[in-house]
């Protein structure tokens, strides 16, 4: 407005010279500036702005060190390594494994299985054991290559078993394709469907991916591959299975085992231990004749 006037305006002092003359000129026609207006000497000097543009480039001049980079780039490496670590550790924990609820006699009676016959017969649960109690096993997946290997392991208990004169028997909670057919090698009793999938409650359990990042997992893997024994994809295979040695009559269930994870095996002598426990009905006069 008035500094156009103002000769002092070509002087180097540059904005505070200007605000000056302003000033000076406001004064003289009676006018008063605004106190919020006027600049500090030091803040509107050149000096002052050089210096603060100084500072500004001493602040930044961090960004132009390439140690600043790779020391963040290690520290975001480090962090994602430590927290990969740590749910490798947590998955290779029994922390988020699904708990089992234990099964009553009850419950297991009171199961509607299938044969699979062409024309299926439906019949209770409690009518594989009730006279001289059963070992069962609750089969995962048919394909899967893990329980044809624990299927092997109970079928080589089946001499045993006989002459306890303890029947084997298996369900599977689906009938796919050929599935039964091709296990059926692997396993020395007969095999009914469980199409409600009771024998794998009462809660259902299951594992998804992360069984696919526990050792224990992949120990299982190697060693049903180096046993020889191999599968396929067909079925569902997430739901965990089990076995179970069940008495006569009341007598109760004897061993309830529940896989944890995928492979983990029943312990034979376990089984057997289990099925030598189991006391038979005595025989009436009237029978023996």
């Amino acid at each position: 407005m008035f500094s156009g006037d103002c000769p002092q305006l070509k002087e180097p002092q540059g904005f505070w010279v200007a605000w000056s003359c302003q000033w000076s000129e406001l004064r003289a026609i009676g006018g008063t500036p605004e106190p919020h207006l006027q600049p500090s000497p030091a803040a509107c000097s050149p000096w002052a702005s050089r210096s603060q543009g100084v500072r500004t480039a001493d602040e930044m001049s961090f960004l132009q060190d390439p140690s600043f980079f790779t020391m963040g780039m290690w520290s975001i490496g480090a962090g994602a390594l430590g927290a990969a670590a740590l749910a490798l550790l947590l998955a290779n924990t029994d922390v988020f494994l699904p708990k089992p609820q234990k099964a009553t006699l009850e419950y297991l009676e009171d199961i509607d299985l299938k044969t699979l016959e062409k024309e299926p017969v439906t019949f209770k649960a409690k009518t594989l054991w009730e006279n001289n109690g059963a070992v069962i096993m609750a089969v995962r997946r048919p394909g899967c290559f893990l329980c044809r290997e624990e299927a092997a392991d109970l079928s080589s208990l089946k001499p045993k078993l006989d002459e306890l004169g303890i029947p084997l028997y298996a369900v599977v909670k689906e009938h796919v394709k050929t599935e039964v057919k091709d296990f059926q090698p692997y396993f020395k009793g007969e095999i009914f469907l469980d199409e409600k999938k009771k024998f794998y409650g009462p809660e259902r359990r299951k594992m998804m991916f992360m069984g696919f990042v526990r050792l224990g997992v992949w120990y299982n893997f190697f060693r049903a591959r180096s046993g020889g024994f191999s599968g396929n994809l067909e079925g569902e295979g997430f739901i965990l299975g089990g076995v179970f040695v069940v008495g006569p009559g009341k007598q109760g269930i004897l061993l309830e085992h529940r896989e944890k994870e995928f492979g983990d095996k029943v312990n034979l002598v376990s089984v057997l231990e289990a099925a030598k426990k189991i006391i038979k009905p005595q025989t009436s006069a009237s029978e023996k004749k």
